[in-house]
C-alpha cells in the first residue's frame, strides 16, 4: 500500500508542475488541466517519494512536480514493477505503461545536479477508469 504526498499539474507546456492537492482523473485521458494529458500511453506520471527524498539528501532542492511527476507516491519503487502493473486510488483505476523516459536536454535539474532521477525511476500510465485523487489518499496495487 501507499500514499498519495502531491498531486501536480502544469497548465502550459515548458513550465514545472505545481501541487495542486487534489485533482479530477479523466478516463483514458489524464488529468484535467494537465497540458501533458491527452489520448497516448503516458496520461499520468508516476514518482516514489522515496527516490525524491534520496535526491534531496545529495543536495537537490527540489519541490514536488519539479520532475514533471503527476503523482508523488510513498511505498512503491515504481521502476521494479513490470508493465501492465494496475494501481487503484479512490475510483481511479491507472495501468503501468512504460518505465523511465529520456531527459530532454534542457533539464534544469540535470544541470544543475549532474543527475535527474525521473530518466530512471520514473513511470507512466493510462486512465482506465476516473474520478478524484487528493493529497493522503491510500494508493494500492490492484
Amino acid at each position: 500500500m501507499g500514499i498519495v504526498k502531491a498531486v501536480c499539474i502544469s497548465e502550459k507546456k515548458g513550465t514545472q508542475k505545481q501541487n495542486v492537492k487534489t485533482v479530477q482523473v479523466i478516463e483514458d485521458f489524464g488529468f484535467e488541466k494537465d497540458e501533458h494529458a491527452g489520448k497516448w500511453h503516458r496520461q499520468v506520471s508516476l514518482l516514489s517519494y522515496e527516490k525524491i527524498e534520496e535526491f534531496r539528501k545529495r543536495g537537490a532542492d527540489v519541490e514536488f512536480g519539479a520532475f514533471g511527476e503527476n503523482l508523488v507516491i510513498s511505498g512503491y519503487d515504481f521502476k521494479t514493477l513490470p508493465i501492465g502493473t494496475k494501481f487503484q486510488c479512490n475510483d481511479v483505476v491507472l495501468e503501468l505503461t512504460q518505465i523511465g523516459k529520456e531527459c530532454h536536454h534542457g533539464c534544469q535539474i540535470f544541470q544543475t545536479m549532474g543527475d535527474c532521477i525521473m530518466p530512471r525511476e520514473g513511470v507512466f500510465c493510462k486512465v482506465l477508469h476516473g474520478g478524484v485523487i487528493t493529497e493522503g489518499d491510500l494508493f494500492f496495487i490492484i
